[in-house]
């Protein structure tokens, strides 16, 4: 859920040769999830390549480094990030039901909670909370270390909610951009607040269900493993210390903003669906897709809970991209039917070009 701020840099370099062929945007991705492995030394990587209503599925690496297992071909993994698209379209079909507005103060849903120092509920919109331009602190700067004991511990909204409050407000709401997992806390409780019913249920309902993604899903209370078959996850505290395995974990701190366990093929999906108008009606999908500047990585632009970013090869690609302890993913479609997702099993590079590679490689691949 971190955001890696990263140049978009050309895919290139000599490779092995790939270990399955296509052709097209197929060697491409191919030869980017190769570069990963043995230039970047992710353990592994896996790409979903979406072209003409056909989907191929890309491995390099191992799934396990003690074992050396073969990587399942779209294998599952935490999504992170990705999570908050999916809390974002749940909210913008509220919106959409007459049930939320977006420019409406959260004051308005949850009253009297979100105050501190230079934080006012009364003055933040649900807009500014699903654009990150309300000015909240980042829960995530406060929760200390969670690769270690902590990630087997259990954390409920609420309480990252106080300690993001806990700390003052880092700009006037609507004033810039900047990254807060707080938002997206919020939009989750907004979404409990004015359906009565959990968050993992809605999103369950009204995304994963109604568009057929059979390998995603929002993890129980207390889940910390992955139900089917997946590589492994590393972390590694900074570039070149060893890898340690951190699959199993309890991700309730990611919550609405990152806690969705998902496949590449299925995020695909999920975001073709989405761009495709599937999921939301003509007026939310362009309210979704206004978009500001963003410090993500050059030429990145945030919508509400969508970052579109300009191709090398001109136009657009849709997505958001997720990291959380173990997975690093990179999802990029196009309103003419091309999809990629890439993901690696580390989230802290093991070098520090590895996240600008990935996103070159999912560049490259629509490109392709």
């Amino acid at each position: 859920m971190a955001v890696v701020t990263a140049a978009v840099l050309a895919v290139g370099g000599t490779l092995p040769a790939p270990a399955a062929q296509a052709r097209g945007s197929g060697d491409v991705a191919q030869r980017g999830l190769d570069r990963l492995v043995h230039d970047d030394t992710y353990p592994a990587a896996l790409a979903a390549v979406g072209r003409d209503g056909r989907t191929r599925n890309y491995t390099s690496g191992v799934a396990d480094l003690r074992t050396g297992a073969k990587v399942p071909a779209d294998g599952q993994v935490r999504a992170g990030s990705n999570t908050k698209t999916f809390t974002a379209t749940v909210v913008l079909q509220l919106a959409g039901e007459g049930k939320v507005a977006l420019d409406a103060p959260i004051e308005e849903y949850l009253p009297d909670l979100v105050r501190g120092e230079g934080i006012d509920g009364r003055r933040i919109t649900v807009r500014q909370l699903l654009q990150h331009t309300s000015g909240l602190p980042n829960y995530t700067d406060f929760t200390g270390d969670l690769t270690g004991k902590k990630r087997h511990t259990y954390v409920q909204p609420r309480a990252l909610l106080d300690l993001a409050l806990a700390h003052k407000a880092r700009f006037a709401p609507g004033t810039r951009w900047e990254y807060s997992n707080t938002n997206y806390l919020l939009a989750g409780l907004l979404i409990e607040k004015v359906t009565g019913r959990p968050l993992a249920e809605q999103i369950t309902h009204r995304v994963i269900e109604r568009i057929g993604l059979r390998h995603t899903y929002f993890p129980g209370v207390g889940e910390e493993g992955i139900r089917e078959a997946h590589p492994e996850g590393y972390y590694a505290a900074k570039p070149g210390e060893p890898l340690k395995n951190i699959t199993e974990m309890d991700p309730s701190w990611g919550w609405a903003a990152g806690q969705v366990v998902s496949t590449p093929g299925d995020l695909n999906r999920f975001f073709s669906a989405l761009s495709g108008g599937k999921l939301l009606e003509p007026a939310q999908l362009a309210q979704m897709r206004t978009t500001v500047p963003a410090g993500l990585w050059p030429g990145a632009r945030y919508g509400l809970g969508v970052v579109s970013t300009a191709l090398s090869c001109g136009g657009l690609m849709w997505g958001h991209g997720g990291d959380i302890p173990g997975y690093h993913t990179r999802t990029g479609v196009t309103d003419d039917g091309r999809a990629v997702t890439i993901a690696a099993t580390a989230d802290q590079p093991p070098v520090e070009q590895g996240p600008a590679d990935v996103l070159a490689t999912v560049d490259a691949t629509l490109c392709g």
